[in-house]
């Protein structure tokens, strides 16, 4: 069987979003999608072992936040990398709480989807949700969805390591000094590379690895510097 075969299905990015027991968390989200018109009803994928699909099966009802092309790489991390029983998600983020009291991230959406869940199907290590659409908003027709081909690519994200890449990795490395090396971050797999730097969080393109403040933390899961490890370029 050849994976790379599976990159070639298009996914959007999302934010899914539940509350329980006062509690509020929310996840990052490929499986996305629309599976009836009348009624208007999506479905979503989520994790058995995740915290927020144990609230989604609680309240019934889940929102379903899509993500703007330029999200910054600090949300991705704090609901791709954190964990809601240790980590307030939704105390740093800009939200509303629907009439139903489900939380909706705004921060960065392109519009977002309140759901109640209709029914529920056991894909094995994941849970099935499709939900019929209660409200939905558009909060900015100007910007661009984010998909997860872009976020590989542009923002240097959780791509496997047989994943296609559309980088022209010829330019960035004419770009980059050949004794200046690449570092990974050893739990998330982002790249450090100086040819492009971390401008989101204030590393300019040609910064090398070891002139990085030494608090500086990996922008997609915050593991710090010191746990990098250097790559072959």
């Amino acid at each position: 069987m050849n994976i790379e075969a599976f990159y070639t299905i298009s996914y959007g990015l999302f934010i899914v979003s539940s509350a329980a027991d006062g509690k509020k968390n929310g996840y990052i989200a490929n499986t996305v999608f629309q599976v009836t018109a009348t009624p208007p009803q999506f479905a979503i994928c989520c994790n058995k072992d995740n915290h927020t699909a144990g609230m989604i099966k609680k309240s019934g009802t889940f929102s379903v936040s899509v993500l703007e092309k330029d999200v910054p790489t600090g949300i991705m991390g704090l609901f791709g990398f954190k964990s809601g029983n240790t980590v307030n998600k939704f105390e740093s983020v800009t939200h509303i709480n629907t009439p139903n009291g489900t939380p909706v991230v705004t921060e960065s959406s392109v519009a977002w989807f309140e759901c109640r869940v209709s029914q529920v199907i056991d894909a094995g290590t994941h849970l099935m949700f499709i939900g019929e659409i209660l409200d939905a908003e558009l909060l900015d027709k100007n910007k661009e969805p984010l998909t997860y081909a872009y976020y590989r690519e542009a923002k240097r994200g959780i791509a496997p390591k047989n994943a296609p890449t559309y980088i022209d990795k010829d330019a960035l490395e004419k770009k980059s000094k050949p004794t200046i090396k690449k570092f990974k971050c050893p739990v998330c797999g982002y790249i450090y590379d100086p040819a492009i730097g971390d401008p989101d969080g204030g590393i300019p393109a040609g910064t090398a690895f070891k002139d990085i403040p030494d608090d500086w933390q990996c922008p997609i899961c915050g593991v710090n510097k010191n746990e990098f490890v250097e790559v072959d370029n």
